[in-house]
């Protein structure tokens, strides 16, 4: 039985949340502020962590942050009331691999949880350790990054974007594909997640760099290859 992490001081919806996921045959342990959810974290083998934002004593997105940073292979789901696309993006950059806005579903949590174990579960079988294209070099062991033996750091996002691009490259990925694989999710059309995204990538993969790697082709998404074709812009 998955064991989950639920950090969430509100102690009416933590005990409903928890009887959700117990109904779903999952065990939770539960905290009630960012520091006694980082100390139980560590100290035990959690399979996924449910997090708020605002919690007392360490807020979500610094504990998120601390945990990707010693447990990158823990999947994490944000839960908030916080949901504008300012707050979406601190909450990816800080490490989680979903985001819920309350109100929501059980049924929807649930789901996510099953998609996110599942693909962690597959990326702990994974025998490729490092990804290599044109001068980039991918550990996905040690979460490092180079071009041409250059250090590029990168934010968990960032890096599972990059990385799906490497896995894709000279292939043109649309802004679908790249919400479905990266985040696990379909975003209402319009939003502008992944263009935000690609550029914050182009500017660390391809800024000092003489050649440009990551480049839009009109209409259609996005591609990670060496050669300037027609129709394609960086």
């Amino acid at each position: 039985m998955p064991h989950i992490l639920l950090v969430e001081d509100d102690d009416r919806l933590s005990r409903l949340i928890t009887k959700g996921l117990h109904e779903s045959e999952f065990e939770v342990t539960a905290a009630y502020d960012g520091m006694t959810g980082l100390k139980l974290a560590l100290q035990t083998s959690f399979d996924l962590v449910i997090t708020d934002i605002v919690l007392p004593q360490k807020n979500g997105l610094e504990f998120c942050t601390e945990i990707k940073a010693l447990k990158p292979n823990l999947p994490v789901i944000m839960l908030t009331a916080l949901g504008t696309t300012d707050d979406k993006l601190e909450g990816f950059d800080a490490g989680a691999d979903d985001y819920l806005t309350k109100p929501f579903e059980m049924r929807e949590l649930s789901a996510r949880i099953k998609v996110l174990l599942k693909r962690f579960s597959q990326q702990r079988q994974q025998k490729v350790f490092v990804l290599k294209y044109e001068g980039i070099e991918m550990n996905l062991e040690q979460k490092t990054v180079s071009r041409d033996h250059m250090p590029i750091k990168l934010t968990p996002k960032e890096f599972n974007l990059l990385k799906f691009m490497m896995e894709n490259s000279e292939k043109v990925l649309s802004r679908g594909e790249i919400a479905e694989k990266v985040w696990e999710t379909h975003f209402d059309t319009g939003t502008n997640f992944i263009d935000v995204y690609i550029n914050y990538l182009r500017k660390k993969i391809d800024k000092d760099f003489e050649t440009k790697l990551i480049h839009t082709k009109a209409g259609m998404g996005f591609i990670l290859k060496k050669d300037y074709e027609t129709g394609i812009t960086s």
